[in-house]
């Protein structure tokens, strides 16, 4: 612990920004002062430890503080980022929870991808809801308060979305209620998080909120924790996906906000680093790559809200696109019978070198006694381990989920010793989308600690892997590879040729082409290939490549030769993200409707309540007044120092025969602001 009466060695206030990836917890101690970007006083890493947050917070934070030999006392703000829950959603993971729909039936799960996400989680549908004017059809709640004490048994959450609740909350309120009052549980209403129409995906965004409340309160109580243990008093925030920072608190009850948390801090950083207005951005982790667009020094927002995990939810965004790409992607063989290949991701695997330096002589062992066998096997240099998530969130497996769960320890245990049927592939999986289990193997991390490219985890291990992978069979019976050697350099260029097709298919999606069915174009994979023909063709991209994270220096040192535009890897480019989450504002938006049900009559939607009016003009000015004291109120919440209100109208109307028609309109408060420092 640092000496409290040491003195820090830049004067002004000292920022603290953490963020939490998927692989790697980062660490960066900044100030304001020392020109216009401010200084760097101190970074660091450590592993992310899922199954205790606060031990990877602890590792990183704790060695910046050491580093830079700074008093509790003098840090004003801490800030961070995670990508927890983007990872949680592309690779499937969540809580276990029950969705209430009210006023909607069987049909409507077919919309918005509502059924997909759902899976297996139970699902209740009441009778009520509201019509488009906020008027009520009768609520029933019967068939909930019979299913309680049950559901409340085996699932860690309710999301609850109501018909036009956006117009009239009151029965979202009215089933929230019941359910706190009977369970306990934490619950997600669809009109706190979003004030648009379309009810499948409002309640698409309401159960993969409810989903990640446990995950973002685990890793906030993590981070307090670790605050409080080291005396520091100073605000805590977290940056929402659209790159603004919320209050810890505000977060708390509204994780959903913070997928592309981490991505969108790493834009913020991103600009700040280089101070380029017009870039197109990448920044490879562990288990994703996060591709978006600078455009005039701000990053494009998604008006449609994110797609993560290729779910369309209603949040605000950037304008980024997450794919399954990353150093810890499962590497895996593409056999069309033709032509073999790497194939990358989507799924992350614990990468053995990193298994091996926790499980040293376990893994070594388990490797060594596969590839002494005649002949590979198809779980070779494969472990299952647990991640140590608290057991409640276990609840609801299956009876074979449940045996195999049972089975498998916070000891790695080797797949080709564990499982003894097909079938519990399956099954295994299944423990992984749950997010209660781990999966080990060769990775790109795992290929680049054999070509000794990478060197802080176990490198024997790597090795091991690297041979049992190379000598796997192709669908025409031929190994992989002659060595472990030549299969990693063929591993590493797979991925910068992915990298490049994610920024490309990124280039192309803004510019409304279809970016993935593009990549995939004849003409466009000659052009990388540098193949060409009587008509060939060649590919630029119009602006350079900002390449973020640590391994970027690695993985994209070759990237301008397949897009012929430059590549730009900042200094701090290994801790963009954690010093993204310390440079940016506070902001906060809040719409409010106003209809028209019938001639002469002006209704506002304030809240919880209906407000009506027999003229435009004091309809509009209720509707103005209340955006802007919810503004402010919100923005005091999340954390900001004095904000600053702007108000925007956006009115439909009709003009028939010189006659103006009133439709709608929705006016819009946005309060941002710096947030608070400690005094």
């Amino acid at each position: 612990m640092p000496d409290p009466s040491a003195a820090p060695l830049v004067s002004g206030p000292l920022f603290l920004g953490i963020d939490t990836g998927g692989t790697y917890t980062d660490a960066v101690l900044w100030t304001p002062e020392g020109g216009n970007k401010g200084t760097v006083i101190a970074k660091a890493k450590a592993l992310t430890t899922r199954h205790d947050l606060a031990e990877g917070i602890a590792g990183a934070a704790g060695r910046v503080l050491q580093a830079a030999e700074v008093a509790p006392g003098e840090i004003k703000l801490v800030s961070m980022s995670t990508t927890l829950a983007t990872n949680a959603l592309v690779e499937g993971q969540g809580g276990r929870v029950l969705l209430v729909m009210v006023g909607f039936g069987e049909v409507d799960l077919a919309r918005d991808g509502l059924k997909e996400a759902l899976g297996s989680d139970p699902i209740l549908f009441l009778p009520g809801g509201h019509d488009v004017h906020g008027n009520p059809t009768p609520l029933d709640t019967s068939a909930l308060e019979t299913a309680l004490p049950d559901l409340a048994q085996s699932v860690s959450g309710v999301a609850v979305c109501a018909y036009f609740a956006t117009r009239n909350p009151a029965h979202e309120l009215a089933v929230r209620d019941l359910i706190r009052a009977r369970t306990g549980l934490p619950v997600t209403t669809s009109h706190e998080l979003t004030s648009k129409l379309g009810g499948p995906r409002r309640a698409l965004t309401t159960l993969l909120n409810a989903r990640l409340i446990a995950m973002i309160d685990r890793l906030v109580a993590a981070t307090e924790g670790w605050l409080d243990q080291q005396g520091i008093r100073a605000p805590l925030m977290v940056v929402r996906g659209d790159g603004a920072l919320v209050s810890a608190s505000f977060a708390r009850n509204r994780p959903i906000e913070t997928i592309l948390s981490g991505p969108a801090a790493s834009l913020v950083g991103a600009r700040h680093m280089t101070g380029l207005d017009d870039a197109l951005v990448s920044d490879i982790g562990g288990t994703t790559t996060d591709v978006a667009v600078l455009d005039k020094g701000r990053p494009r927002l998604d008006p449609e809200g994110a797609t993560v995990g290729g779910f369309r939810t209603m949040v605000e965004a950037v304008a980024m696109r997450t794919f399954g790409l990353g150093g810890d992607s499962e590497v895996a063989l593409d056999d069309d019978g033709l032509a073999l290949g790497i194939k990358l991701g989507p799924r992350r695997l614990v990468p053995l070198s990193l298994l091996g330096q926790a499980h040293g002589p376990l893994v070594h062992e388990a490797l060594e006694r596969q590839l002494r066998t005649p002949n590979p096997g198809r779980m070779d240099g494969r472990f299952a381990l647990r991640t140590g998530v608290p057991d409640h969130l276990a609840a609801g497996l299956t009876a074979p989920e449940a045996r195999l769960y049972d089975a498998i320890t916070a000891t790695p245990q080797p797949l080709d010793r564990l499982l003894t049927s097909t079938a519990q592939v399956a099954t295994l999986n299944r423990l992984v989308g749950r997010g209660l289990i781990h999966v080990s193997g060769f990775t790109p991390s795992d290929a680049a600690h054999v070509l000794r490219l990478q060197s802080n985890w176990d490198h024997g291990a790597a090795d091991l892997g690297g041979k049992l992978f190379a000598r796997r069979k192709s669908g025409r019976g031929q190994p992989v590879a002659p060595d472990a050697e030549t299969l990693s350099g063929r591993v590493l260029a797979a991925l910068t040729r992915r990298s490049a097709e994610v920024i490309l298919e990124t280039a192309f999606a803004e510019d409304g082409l279809d970016g993935p069915a593009t990549v995939a174009h004849p003409l466009v994979q000659n052009a990388l290939n540098g193949r060409g023909g009587i008509a060939g063709m060649s590919l630029a991209v119009d602006r350079p490549v900002i390449g973020l994270g640590a391994s970027a220096p690695l993985h994209y040192a070759t990237l301008p030769d397949l897009l012929n535009q430059g590549c730009v890897v900042p200094e701090d480019t290994d801790v963009a993200n954690a010093l993204g989450a310390v440079v940016g504002q506070v902001r906060v938006s809040v719409e409010i409707r106003v209809s028209q049900p019938k001639e002469g009559l002006f209704r506002a939607s304030l809240g919880e309540r209906q407000a009506d009016f027999n003229a435009e003009a004091p309809a509009m000015a209720a509707a103005e007044d209340y955006a802007r004291l919810i503004a402010v109120e919100r923005a005091g919440q999340a954390g900001a120092q004095d904000p600053q209100i702007t108000i925007n109208h956006d009115v439909s109307a009709a003009t028939v025969e010189d006659q103006r028609t009133f439709i709608e309109a929705i006016i819009t408060a946005t309060a941002s602001g710096r947030p608070r420092i400690a005094v």
